[in-house]
């Protein structure tokens, strides 16, 4: 278990990186707002955890201990639930509908000159993801415009 959980928050992390930030993505996968979410929690989150355990022990004083570590560990979990929800849709199958969508974006920068492995049956969303992010880059505006 113990494994399997930093396996996932790894993938979440890979993912998190190869996940391509295009506003509008956001209308077809939530995996923008999700991206940006834990990006922000990444930054701020650990000092609003020191904010909330300071807080209940400046005021109340070690009484209130228990709270203020329950509070700063609220606030330092929120980074890893974004982690753990990007490493569980990483692995997760892509529908046969983006799996088409992904093999004739493939197909397009074939065209181009740009060589990329098609998705197969077993492609994830990190594969897409890779796909994507390599689309943004050598795709124009235009084509995007279409869809």
């Amino acid at each position: 278990m113990k494994l399997q959980l930093f396996t996932t928050l790894g993938d979440g992390r890979r993912y998190m990186k190869a996940w391509p930030m295009v506003k509008s993505l956001g209308f077809f996968f939530p995996e923008y707002r999700v991206v940006k979410a834990t990006n922000l929690a990444i930054r701020v989150m650990p000092a609003l955890a020191v904010l909330s355990a300071a807080g209940p022990l400046y005021l109340n004083g070690w009484a209130s201990l228990p709270q203020a570590i329950a509070m700063g560990l609220f606030f330092l979990s929120l980074p890893l639930q974004g982690l753990i929800w990007l490493g569980h849709r990483a692995r997760h199958p892509l529908p046969l509908s983006l799996l088409s969508f992904g093999n004739q974006l493939q197909e397009r920068l074939a065209a181009m000159g740009v060589d990329y492995v098609p998705l197969g049956a077993k492609a994830c969303y990190l594969d897409m993801a890779n796909l994507l992010k390599i689309a943004f880059e050598r795709l124009d505006a235009s084509y995007w415009d279409e869809l």
